[in-house]
């Protein structure tokens, strides 16, 4: 990789992020030979953290991927599977070579290393979670899936460095995407209080979600919408904004802020029961699949369980879960750390800001409305989770999208770039304290909604002050100020209740879903026509 003095550098690919999809995209260009940077704002290999920096590390349940010798599964009905909770707004045309791609993906992360829970037969061992048809979650450690493929991939970075031209720059946060002659041309980014630039001619964002927008998230630290940020001020265009999942299962601690421990939903795909104080199920009656309907509908009906007796959670009961801790240990030991006792055989959770359905307006391969951009995993809006995200299919489209984004770069990696100077567009930005929007955004834009809430915050957000934008704080609240803004303004123009959006206000669902798209336009957020949006994308040539 070339350095100069003017801390700039030139790379045929920028990858920025290192979960699942931003670490599988660096690997899989750089077996092809492409000179790659990675950018995160944490460590792609950390050891001995208390808190990891990627949202992969904590994914629990799994990778829900179809086994192709199975006789009760099949792309079909995991793509069924996929529709159905993504309540109208799944792109069965997209979503359909994401999970086909899937066995191959899998299969590709255990050449790396990566190692799986088996079966007494040697079988991958497959559980059930909320939403699923049948058990076609593939899980490692139990309960520590994410874990085991961030370890995996971090090692893999680890070796290819020593041999392969890729480079990761650790406590590093991009803060503009470079474009020149409507073309991206590379990733301004502060590091160490250095502002430096990479020049390439394809930049993937693979950032991850925004679940830092509420006061208490399963997320990360790290989980503060940069990506969202960066596309929007790069010309992109971001879709289905409002649809931010909670996930039914968060530790409840009274008080808590910040990231706190998920309940993986493959609990209660192992028996484990969602009731009340009084022992009542939460779920009956509510749907045919009960605690594993989809998790907009287990989380509503927490909300209402908790709205009808005045609790401040509901209940895991875990007492028919055989061997819970052996098999749950990533959960045992968040509960433990909390200070909680397992001994009742019940663990109080509530609803938790958990998952970013919407994003990035992408193609199947990644593309965005900017020629050269790219983005991945959770900050992209591929069309695969719709209104709501089928239980553990992110990583699955994490490993599908970093593959196919790594072809779209090996395509474009003999592109001329044009090295342009960073422009100081993120000099002073409107930003609001970060605990002054979480606590609004938690209070009026979380699981349920309404116009006089959604006003109120919108008007707070008009109020934002610009101000000098120099720490990694303040690229962070920065981000966060703009992404409250466009899912305000994306809740409010969605006069209806579906999946994961609820308006107390408009509880009916229309007969035909449809998608929104948002772009920035001289600094205000603005409605795109979301059919030329997705046409943009869709026929956009590399």
């Amino acid at each position: 990789m070339q350095t100069t003095e003017r801390d700039e550098m030139r790379a045929d690919l920028v990858v920025v992020g290192a979960g699942v999809a931003g670490l599988t995209a660096a690997l899989t260009a750089a077996e092809a030979g492409l000179r790659v940077v990675v950018l995160t704002k944490g460590a792609a290999r950390p050891a001995g953290q208390a808190e990891q920096s990627t949202a992969t590390f904590y994914a629990q349940g799994g990778i829900a991927v179809v086994n192709p010798e199975a006789t009760d599964d099949s792309v079909d009905l995991h793509l069924a599977d996929t529709i159905a909770a993504g309540a109208g707004l799944t792109d069965p045309v997209t979503s359909r070579p994401i999970l086909t791609d899937g066995p191959g993906a899998v299969s590709g992360l255990i050449g790396w290393g990566a190692e799986f829970d088996r079966s007494a037969d040697g079988e991958l061992a497959r559980t059930r979670e909320g939403g699923h048809s049948v058990r076609r979650i593939i899980h490692s450690g139990g309960d520590a899936t994410g874990a085991a493929v961030q370890s995996t991939l971090s090692h893999r970075l680890r070796a290819a460095a020593s041999s392969s031209p890729i480079v990761c720059l650790d406590h590093s946060i991009a803060t503009d995407i470079l474009r020149a002659g409507g073309q991206v041309s590379g990733v301004a980014f502060r590091t160490r209080d250095r502002d430096r630039v990479v020049h390439a001619p394809t930049v993937l964002l693979a950032t991850g979600g925004s679940g830092h927008l509420y006061a208490a998230t399963t997320n990360p630290a790290g989980a503060t919408a940069d990506g969202i940020a960066l596309a929007l001020r790069a010309g992109a265009v971001v879709a289905d904004m409002e649809f931010i999942q909670f996930h039914p299962t968060m530790l409840y601690v009274d008080g808590a802020r910040g990231r706190r421990t998920l309940i993986s939903e493959a609990v209660r795909g192992e028996g484990g029961r969602l009731v009340d104080a009084d022992g009542r199920s939460v779920t009956d009656g509510v749907h045919p699949r009960g605690d594993l309907a989809p998790r907009d509908v287990v989380a509503n009906a927490i909300e209402t369980r908790m709205a009808a007796t005045g609790a401040p959670s509901v209940y895991l009961d875990i007492r028919d879960v055989s061997d819970f801790d052996r098999r749950f240990p990533t959960v045992t030991a968040g509960v433990v750390g909390a200070g909680l006792d397992l001994s009742s055989g019940r663990i109080p959770v509530v609803p938790g800001a958990h998952y970013l359905c919407g994003g990035v307006l992408t193609d199947v391969d990644g593309r965005t409305a900017v020629p050269g951009l790219l983005a991945a995993g959770e900050v992209a809006r591929t069309g695969l989770h719709g209104a709501n995200r089928l239980a553990s299919n992110s990583l699955l489209e994490g490993l599908v999208l970093g593959r196919r984004a790594a072809a779209v770069a090996v395509a474009r990696r003999d592109r001329p770039v044009v090295e342009v100077d960073p422009t100081p567009c993120t000099a002073l930005a409107a930003t609001m304290p970060r605990r002054e929007l979480q606590d609004r955004m938690t209070r009026s834009v979380a699981l349920r909604r309404d116009a006089a809430g959604l006003a109120a915050v919108a008007a707070d957000l008009a109020g934002a002050t610009a101000r000098p934008v120099r720490t990694v704080a303040d690229v962070e609240d920065a981000a966060l100020t703009l992404a409250a803004r466009v899912v305000v303004v994306a809740a409010t123009a969605r006069t209806e209740s579906r999946g994961c959006h609820t308006r107390t206000d408009h509880p009916h669902t229309d007969p035909v879903g449809r998608t929104r798209c948002f772009g920035l336009i001289d600094g205000e957020i603005s409605d795109c026509a979301a059919g030329d949006a997705i046409s943009d994308v869709a026929t956009l040539v590399s």
